[in-house]
């Protein structure tokens, strides 16, 4: 009985987590999951036209509770069979705990918990609405590229946060440079540094509404500075993201490059090796020309080593590694 309980929890584990298997019922099921999700979006978007919601609202509520019910059971199982994949040293309930607590569960509680807490407590409906929208977040699991970003965001956050630190620093600088010089003659906008740090902020983000701007040469001039400035330090972010992206889809290919390796190593590259190397792409979450074309490199390289010419009569040899 309990090894039946084992091989259904692994089962469930691989057909639940897409890098876990590779096999066509796992990939029905994130079919049907993110076809769950998106129409979820759409139903959230048309509940908020009127006409909608007054002639087709029942309908919207009957499917709310239907996906709501299939994304507790979901969620359910989730947490019961990430004891497959999270740290086996760990005792079950701490493996289970563990991944509650990981960002993309919160993310599957956030779904649901609206729903159930609606049932006990009066809440706002457009708040419970717009509080369903985190369900698009879901679709991040389905995604090899949101996948890479998550792990850019997870490897740059204190390098991004010093960054936005010395942003914060900046606008701080700025709104008091901007009172100092501007409150005078323009009390109404720039009556305190909490007001100022509104022109601040646009400022800095170079987007510039235009309804709050200095009218004194020398707050022009200051402005026309931080503007500048903020060009340089806005664009700082956007560099450590670009930079570590690209790092991670390196290290990613060349990962993946060294396991085409070590699967050519015998010489036969077997039916069990190419389905874990095609579980290995989706893991790292590479697009499948990317990866052929690198398994088309290797394979050329490696044929290139074995075929060597004959610097005399220019016929092809066999040589062996």
């Amino acid at each position: 009985m309990a090894s039946g309980w084992l091989a259904a929890r692994k089962r469930v584990s691989e057909l639940l987590e897409p890098q876990q298997r590779n096999d066509k019922l796992g990939d029905l099921v994130d079919f049907l999951l993110v076809v769950l999700i998106v129409t979820n979006v759409l139903a959230v978007m048309a509940s908020t036209v009127n006409s909608i919601d007054a002639q087709y609202g029942q309908w919207l509520f009957a499917y709310e509770v239907f996906s709501v019910g299939i994304f507790t059971i979901e969620y359910v199982l989730r947490v019961w069979s990430s004891v497959e994949h999270e740290n086996p040293a760990l005792p079950k309930w701490k493996a289970r705990l563990s991944y509650a607590t990981s960002p993309m569960a919160v993310i599957d509680l956030l779904a649901i918990l609206p729903f159930y807490l609606s049932l006990f407590f009066n809440l706002d409906l457009r708040f419970l609405r717009i509080i369903r929208l985190i369900r698009v977040a879901k679709l991040g699991r389905y995604s090899g590229a949101m996948q890479l970003l998550y792990d850019v965001f997870r490897r740059e956050f204190k390098v991004l946060t010093a960054a936005l630190l010395w942003l914060v620093v900046l606008m701080v600088i700025a709104s008091s440079g901007i009172y100092l010089i501007e409150h005078q003659v323009q009390p109404d906008k720039f009556g305190s540094i909490p007001q100022a740090m509104w022109w601040a902020m646009a400022t800095l983000t170079t987007v510039g509404y235009g309804d709050v701007t200095p009218i004194t040469p020398l707050g022009k001039f200051f402005g026309g500075t931080i503007t500048v400035i903020s060009m340089a330090m806005v664009a700082l972010p956007a560099g450590i993201l670009a930079s570590s992206f690209s790092e991670q889809l390196r290290k990613r290919r060349d990962t993946f490059s060294a396991k085409v390796i070590e699967a050519f190593a015998d010489g036969v590259l077997s039916a069990k090796e190419l389905h874990e190397l095609e579980k290995l792409r989706k893991t790292l979450g590479l697009e499948r020309q990317d990866a052929e074309a690198l398994f088309n490199l290797i394979q050329k390289e490696r044929t290139t080593k074995l075929v060597k010419t004959c610097p005399h009569c220019g016929k092809s040899v066999e040589g062996h590694e």
